[in-house]
């Protein structure tokens, strides 16, 4: 480390220091001097206007300085330190600048956020998922996973989002957790393997931060889930908050659950129980017993970003609409922003996306984020001007077929085939594309003026 180096880590380190003394005391009392010393960690242009918004919406929303109120009063503050370091300081700040360095040195993009699903064991048997078909007998081992997450925290990844199956089946994790303390998981869950004994390791552990997956109410969600699941899911939101562990809950919507899921009474008891934010995910034609009639219809798909945004606006939650929030990061961020790690090592380039080029049990990451799959995506991105039509396979069907084809990939489950080859597949995919278009066309002059994250488009 040179000397400019050793006064950055420096000056950061002391910073940071402060920071975590006013989350140990009183944070709540301390929120503007919070934001002054994060402000000076933030040295790009994207972090400081993220803060500085963020600044602005907490002093002129009152929902989001009741949430953010929330967040600092009923969080354990260990966990709010380790927040802190492993997203803030070790994510976005340190492994930002190691992330750009490489970007710049090769033009190789490595993403922020790393997906892996370690196995796909489930006890579950949910309709529509993704997981369904694949080979339960499969997965990636701890050494495998160990040295996964090693690469990764090397290259400037310190957000981890752990999948499945369901990931808390998978004992050896909390060992991963434990060694990667400098990283940030979130493991999306079923909430049905959730015990005191289970809330206890996690509050020992402060940096799991757990989505509990529900389609609604408990009538929505066991009728997708099984008879139970949804009572077992408040008992884990309830050991956790009892804890001070946040958490928050991931929805998969349809044309069955759209307004459930984000009318008032779902959405006031959750924050009732705790959640602090909401993932909204559009049902995919993926995984078992795909049915393309349960997928939003082209009014519901804009009306449910509406009614998201509507959401962190009026109410102390967070909404993040994977499909309808696309301007603001510049489109699709699939093999730019993020990638997925299947149970037999593919690396995907999104967990709908169902094609890869290479595996991690033969390859280092870096040489897999160097490949002509990453380089072609990030290059047609974005894949239209309409950032509220991002996505490969369900608004530019093209693109995921002429995509494979160049860079000679291979499927990783069942549906990507029939994406990719099966051609009555392809016309119902095709038709509801142009179906959309107009709908997405109205909402992008109405609702962005035509504009979106440009900066963020490449990368």
């Amino acid at each position: 480390m040179n000397l400019k180096e050793h006064i950055k880590s420096s000056t950061r380190n002391v910073i940071i220091s402060r920071v975590c003394t006013f989350l140990e005391k009183n944070p709540e009392k301390n929120v503007d001097k919070l934001f002054q010393l994060i402000t000076k960690l933030a040295k790009d242009k994207e972090s400081k206007l993220a803060i500085t918004s963020i600044d602005t919406y907490y002093h002129e929303i009152p929902s989001v300085k009741e949430l953010i109120q929330n967040i600092l009063t009923s969080t354990n503050p260990e966990f709010l330190k380790k927040f802190f370091i492993n997203f803030l300081g070790n994510a976005i700040w340190s492994g930002g600048e190691k992330r750009k360095n490489i970007l710049l040195a090769e033009n190789t993009k490595v993403p922020f956020a790393l997906l892996i699903s370690p196995s796909m064991k489930c006890n579950l048997h949910c309709s529509g998922c993704y997981a369904a078909k694949y080979d339960k007998s499969k997965g990636l081992t701890y050494d495998e996973v160990d040295r996964i997450i090693g690469e990764a925290r090397d290259l400037g990844i310190h957000y981890m989002i752990i999948l499945g199956g369901e990931p808390f089946f998978v004992d050896f994790m909390y060992d991963i957790y434990k060694k990667y303390n400098d990283v940030l998981f979130t493991p999306f869950t079923n909430g049905t393997l959730f015990t005191p004994e289970v809330a206890d390791k996690l509050a020992s552990l402060n940096n799991v931060m757990p989505m509990f997956s529900l389609e609604g109410f408990k009538e929505e969600t066991d009728s997708r889930r099984g008879d139970g699941t949804f009572d077992m899911v408040m008992n884990g939101m309830d050991l956790l908050k009892e804890r001070g562990i946040p958490f928050g809950v991931s929805s998969a919507t349809s044309t069955h659950n759209m307004n459930t899921v984000t009318s008032d009474a779902f959405i006031d008891m959750l924050i009732k129980k705790g959640s602090k934010m909401n993932w909204y995910f559009m049902y995919m034609p993926v995984g078992e017993g795909i049915n393309i009639d349960n997928m939003l219809k082209p009014d519901q798909r804009i009306e449910l970003g509406r009614r998201t945004k509507n959401i962190r606006n009026t109410k102390p939650y967070f909404t993040i609409d994977f499909f309808n929030d696309a301007p603001y990061v510049g489109g699709c961020i699939a093999g730019k922003y993020y990638c997925h790690i299947n149970a037999t090592g593919d690396v995907e380039p999104c967990i709908f996306a169902h094609i890869a080029c290479d595996n991690v049990k033969t390859k280092p990451l870096i040489d897999i984020f160097r490949s002509e799959l990453f380089k072609e995506l990030r290059s047609r991105q974005p894949y239209n001007k309409n950032m509220l039509m991002p996505c490969m396979m369900i608004d530019n069907t093209n693109v995921i077929r002429e995509v494979s084809k160049k860079v000679k990939a291979f499927t990783t489950e069942n549906s990507g085939i029939s994406m990719l080859y099966d051609k009555t597949f392809q016309s119902k995919l095709d038709k509801l594309s142009s179906e959309y278009k107009p709908y997405a066309d109205k909402a992008w002059e109405e609702d962005f003026h035509s504009k979106g994250n440009d900066d963020f488009s490449k990368g």
